[in-house]
């Protein structure tokens, strides 16, 4: 939140969301809403000017200075922190992986929890670990669960007694709160084997046990002993008193995930937090070549347990106290930690990518160069290029001429089509894949087979290093894509810019007899759309930290589709039109069909199919800058433009980034290209039918 300019920060997670361990039994409990315990990484990355990118870290190059991640391309590192905490050691004991919820990671937890809870009316519940998150984890279950008739609680712990890290008091109160919501304690015993609906302790004993829950030890990822990083005898990363890697200086470490040389420190939250400002300061001191500061893990704390209802027990040191008051003093402290996180300011600014522009030695900004002065280092783009033709088959460029040689078959018809527009999302791979879709959504259209692409790529001015990153990046994003369609990215043009930018020159080829025009509209048939609306508003409230993660990440998955499926079972089904929806919106696009085909149309707004939080962002008013336009020009198109409310109007002209395909198909063709549709994963509609022309312009009227 303090910028050092000439820096970029990548934040990587798996998820989009970090759930505040010390609110989840409060969540469980149903005490709190999953929002009110959830920190939107997207929208923190977005305001500290970060790049986010959702992926799951699997291995290192430390000789290279990479960070591998899954179904997605390594990314570079100067300083490296690692902050992916632990989860239950599931290994040690058989059928836990298969029939235990272990309580991390916390959204597969939530998820597990919920279905299972969903299955049956009764169950008994066995929670393995006499640890705190064990405590209050079976504690929030009881009490979601204590006007359920026939269930029953357990809790096992293998040591002596349950709260080993808590003084004799508190210990005592836990125990109290434990039998009073009739869980049944069962110390010195060992989980030897889980099963579907039962577990075996030590000695034998059968125990029943519907949802089995798993807090006991600790367990670091597998991945981290696949390289070099010194670790402890459990596999977590051993650091320094300045949380930095014993044998990689330029590795950082904090929380469970690391391990302190010489002494061993619980992995508990508490020191994660007051880890988390040394880390920062230490990072940027290692950055700029200033001493490290040392952690001093702190020897008491406060600690705050819940037991269910809004009752807590306090202790610190050797003191205790329980009631009402603790707890709403529990959750005084973790909303305001949770608010530090939740109402940040989105800046409004070009490098809210991530990209920090560098400066001289004199501290003064490098003057941009225009024209072909902006055009990226030679260096940069011939190692990107070189990088690409090796990882991709898609990828056939013949970089030492001037341009591509074509020579299209004889037979076929040549589509052409270019589109170009800034980065929208801060993953240069992940806006290459999109903006690949984008592209090609034209040549689908058509009803041509994608064959070629040409790319003119815009990457922020930074070290040659970082350019040829963020290009290599975003043009592997593409060719994911076309290799996917068969096609060849054969060359391009790259430049600097104040963000990234991409575009795709694409053509295709198709049958002269097969070519999907925009007036092939007919007044017997009715209009399908394959995907759903909303891609503008999301995007224009995303910018402002106005849009649920989830939201993107649902859009997201949608804009990376590709739309070649769609248009074989559009053709399959005897389409005589299409057209893509893209950036003049729906009724734009519509609006270019009927004037094309000298036909009116019925457009059933009932049955749009809208992505995930779209109508709630335009129903604040976020909008896309080419939205005013378009309403403009749609308001023409409308049969009565003043039967339609302004987010009806808004939802109809957002203009949209990869979207769907807009058909016309027989009426007896519509229901079972619906349902092939929804087979290869698009939300598609009938959203409504085609009429005769009624005027001198085309005309669309609302029904529904």
């Amino acid at each position: 939140m303090r910028p050092l300019r000439g820096l970029r920060i990548t934040l990587v997670s798996s998820q989009s969301y970090a759930t505040y361990s010390g609110m989840l039994p409060g969540y469980v409990a149903g005490h709190y809403r999953l929002d009110e315990i959830n920190i939107d990484l997207r929208r923190l990355a977005r305001a500290a000017g970060a790049r986010f990118i959702k992926a799951t870290a699997s291995g290192l190059e430390l000789d290279g200075d990479r960070v591998l991640l899954e179904r997605h391309p390594s990314i570079p590192f100067d300083i490296l922190s690692i902050n992916i905490g632990s989860t239950p050691d599931t290994a040690c004991v058989p059928g836990v992986e298969a029939f235990a919820i272990p309580v991390k990671p916390v959204d597969q937890f939530l998820d597990r929890l919920d279905k299972a809870l969903k299955t049956r009316g009764s169950f008994s519940i066995t929670m393995v670990g006499g640890g705190a998150a064990g405590v209050e984890m079976v504690l929030a279950m009881s009490h979601r669960l204590c006007d359920a008739d026939g269930c029953t609680f357990s809790l096992i712990e293998a040591g002596p007694e349950i709260l080993p890290e808590m003084n004799p008091g508190a210990r005592r109160k836990m125990t109290e709160a434990l039998l009073g919501a009739r869980v049944a304690i069962r110390v010195g015993r060992s989980v030897m084997r889980v099963k579907k609906d039962a577990i075996v302790l030590d000695g034998g004993e059968v125990v029943s046990a519907d949802v089995v829950g798993w807090t006991t030890g600790t367990a670091a990822p597998a991945w981290l002993g696949e390289t070099n990083l010194a670790l402890d005898r459990s596999g977590f990363v051993l650091v320094d008193e300045y949380l930095r890697s014993t044998s990689h200086e330029r590795v950082f470490a904090a929380g469970d995930v690391a391990a302190f040389q010489g002494h061993v420190l619980a992995k508990s939250g508490v020191y994660a937090v007051r880890q988390g400002p040394i880390l920062a300061d230490n990072l940027r001191r290692a950055l700029i070549g200033l001493a490290l500061r040392p952690y001093r893990p702190q020897s008491r704390f406060l600690s705050l347990m819940s037991t269910g209802p809004r009752h807590a027990v306090a202790s610190r040191g050797t003191f205790s106290i329980k009631g009402d008051w603790a707890w709403r003093w529990k959750d005084r402290i973790d909303r305001a930690f949770m608010d530090r996180y939740g109402s940040v300011p989105i800046p409004m600014r070009p490098d809210v990518a991530g990209d920090r522009l560098p400066e001289t030695a004199d501290n003064e900004e490098l003057i941009q160069c225009k024209g072909c002065g902006a055009k990226l280092g030679a260096r940069a783009l011939d190692q990107a290029l070189q990088r690409l033709a090796k990882t991709n088959a898609a990828v056939k460029l013949g970089i030492s001429d001037d341009a591509a040689l074509l020579e299209p078959p004889t037979d076929k018809t040549l589509v052409q089509s270019v589109d170009f527009f800034p980065a929208l999302i801060s993953d240069p791979y992940l806006f290459g894949r999109i903006a690949a879709v984008h592209c090609l959504g034209d040549l689908h259209a058509m009803g041509a087979q994608p064959w070629t692409a040409l790319a003119l790529a815009q990457v922020p001015r930074a070290n040659d290093a970082m350019q040829e990153e963020d290009l290599f990046q975003m043009l592997l994003g593409v060719a994911s894509i076309l290799e996917r369609e068969g096609a060849s990215l054969i060359g391009g043009h790259s430049g600097e810019g104040e963000e990234l930018g991409l575009g795709l020159s694409v053509n295709g080829l198709c049958d002269p007899g097969k070519v999907h025009r925009k007036s092939g509209l007919s007044s017997d048939q009715v209009l399908i759309l394959s995907k759903p609306l909303g891609t503008g508003a999301l995007f224009a409230a995303e910018m402002r930290g106005e849009a649920e993660s989830d939201w993107i990440d649902v859009a997201v998955a949608s804009m990376t589709r590709s739309l070649g499926p769609v248009a074989d079972i559009l053709m399959e089904h005897e389409t005589t039109a299409v057209t893509d929806v893209t950036g003049f919106g729906l009724a734009g696009h519509l609006g270019e069909l009927l004037k094309a085909s000298g036909v009116d149309a019925a457009l059933n707004l009932a049955a749009l199919p809208v992505l995930k939080g779209a109508c709630e962002v335009i129903a604040r008013g976020f909008e896309s800058s080419a939205a005013p336009g378009n309403q403009m020009r749609a308001r023409t198109l409308l049969a009565d433009p003043g039967d339609w409310s302004n987010s009806e109007l808004a939802l109809i002209c957002d203009p949209q980034t990869s979207g769907g395909l807009l058909a016309g198909v027989p009426p007896d063709k519509a229901e079972a290209c619906i349902a092939a549709l929804w087979k290869v994963g698009e939300t598609s509609a009938i959203i409504g039918q085609v009429e005769p022309r009624t005027g001198v312009m085309p005309m669309i009227r609302r029904i529904g």
